[in-house]
C-alpha cells in the first residue's frame, strides 16, 4: 500500500513513518512510503493515482494540509481518505470544512496515528487482488 506523508516538516514526515512502521497491523501490506514537502509535489503525485491514503500536515507552511486537503477532495476523482495532522484538538472543527476522512492532533501519539491509519487503511486493502 502506498501512503504519501506531506510536511514541510522532515522531523513531522518522521514521526508519521516511524509510528506506523513497514506494517501498522499484520492484517494489512506491508506500507510504501511517498514523501512530499511542496503542494505542488503532492497535487502531482495524488493526480497520478496509485496513493491509497494521504497523510497531511495541517500545520505545514506556506500549503497547510487542510488547505490541501479540501482542494483535493474537489479535484482528484476518487480521492484517497485523508488524514489532517492537527495543531490542536480544538482545531479538529476545521477538519469538517477541509473533508478530511480523520484528524489527529499535535504532539503526535505514535498509537493513535497507527490505529487511525489502520482504520483508514483496511478498506482500501479489501479492494486490493489477491
Amino acid at each position: 500500500m502506498r501512503v504519501l506523508v506531506y510536511s514541510h516538516d522532515s522531523n513531522t514526515r518522521a514521526q508519521v513513518m516511524l509510528a506506523l512502521g513497514k506494517r501498522p497491523h499484520p492484517d494489512l501490506p506491508a506500507v510504501e512510503y511517498v514523501e512530499c514537502a511542496t503542494e505542488p509535489v503532492v497535487i502531482s503525485t495524488l493526480d497520478a493515482g496509485g496513493i491509497d491514503l494521504a497523510i497531511l500536515d495541517g500545520e505545514a507552511v506556506p500549503a497547510g494540509g487542510m488547505g490541501i486537503c479540501r482542494q483535493l477532495k474537489d479535484e482528484i476523482y476518487q480521492c484517497p481518505p485523508v488524514l489532517v495532522l492537527i495543531g490542536r484538538r480544538e482545531d479538529g472543527w476545521l477538519a469538517t470544512w477541509s473533508r478530511a476522512d480523520a484528524v489527529v492532533p499535535h504532539p503526535l501519539d505514535p498509537l493513535v496515528v497507527a490505529e487511525t491509519v489502520i482504520g483508514l487503511l483496511r478498506p482500501r486493502a479489501d479492494l486490493e487482488p489477491r
